[in-house]
This record gives structure tokens, C-alpha cells and sequence, in this order.
């Protein structure tokens, strides 16, 4: 299983609004990154493309998403993030422990927040409650993908002689 160590970054820039006039706006982005100078450099080469003018990394800083859940559909275009308990019973005391984590699912609503999120934790044999789930203002993520080119430095590391 692959970690992922996610930065929220935050774009400045000028849009230009659907009256015509321009206006300063600043989005957060998802990143996933092995530090905050990756992330800056990762960020700067995913929204170039998209924005026309000049543009500022205002603030990056690590975000605490333990998992993701995409989504393909075209309806689901924002995220949320949910904040989950972990019930576990301690062996000794026998009383029970919650440990919070937080996921972010990509969905259409709330209600379709929910339903993903519980599709996406289906395989999970740990008890959880949902303690809240509330919609993020991040535009997009940009998870890590190798180039398929590129070959690992050791490429007989992990194989038995």
C-alpha cells in the first residue's frame, strides 16, 4: 500500500468573473507530495495550463487525509471531508477507544458524500461512526503518478535470488 503525504495549496490569481470584471481570488488544491518544496513545484506545473496571467503559491500546508475517495462521475465535482471514529475495544480495561480519522470523498452532495464514503469503507472490518462530514472548498487534487517511463533506480530490489 502506497502513503500519500498530502499538502493543501493555495493558488492566487486574477478570474475573470462571469460579469466580464476581474477579480482576485485564491483556490486551495490537493497535492500529494513528498515535502512542501515538491508540492510547490507539483502545484506551479498542474495549474499552469490552466491559468492565463500570473499566479502566487499563497500558503501550502500539510493536510491530514488518511484516504481518498474519487469519484469519475461528472456530476460529483466538489469534496468533502469526513471525519470518522475508529471504535476499538482495549484488551486490558476493556473500555472503549475512538480514534478519529479524517478521509476526503469526492461526490455530488452531501447525501452522496455519505453513500460513497460508506461504499468506499465496505471492506473495512473495523466499526466506525461517521462524526461529521462537511464540503471543503478545494478545487481539484492531484495525486502522485510515476511517469510511465521511468524506470526504478534498482530494478531487482524486492525480488529473491
Amino acid at each position: 500500500m502506497m502513503m500519500h503525504t498530502w499538502f493543501e495549496c493555495k493558488i492566487r490569481y486574477e478570474k475573470v468573473m462571469e460579469n466580464g470584471m476581474n477579480k482576485k481570488v485564491t483556490e486551495p488544491y490537493l497535492v500529494d507530495a513528498l515535502s512542501f518544496t515538491e508540492a510547490e513545484a507539483r502545484i506551479i506545473e498542474e495549474i499552469t495550463p490552466y491559468i492565463s496571467g500570473e499566479f502566487t503559491v499563497s500558503d501550502i500546508k500539510r493536510a491530514n487525509y488518511s484516504e481518498l475517495f474519487p469519484s469519475e462521475e461528472d456530476a460529483a465535482d466538489r469534496w468533502f471531508k469526513c471525519k470518522l471514529l475508529f471504535i476499538t475495544l482495549d484488551e486490558k480495561s476493556g473500555a472503549e477507544k475512538k480514534t478519529s480519522t479524517m478521509v476526503l470523498v469526492q461526490a455530488a452532495d452531501l447525501r452522496d458524500a455519505i453513500k460513497k464514503l460508506d461504499e468506499g469503507m465496505k471492506g473495512t472490518m473495523a466499526d466506525y461512526v461517521i462524526a461529521s462530514v462537511a464540503e471543503t472548498a478545494i478545487m481539484d487534487v492531484y495525486p502522485y503518478e510515476a511517469e510511465p517511463d521511468v524506470k526504478p533506480e534498482f530494478p531487482d530490489a524486492g525480488k529473491t535470488i
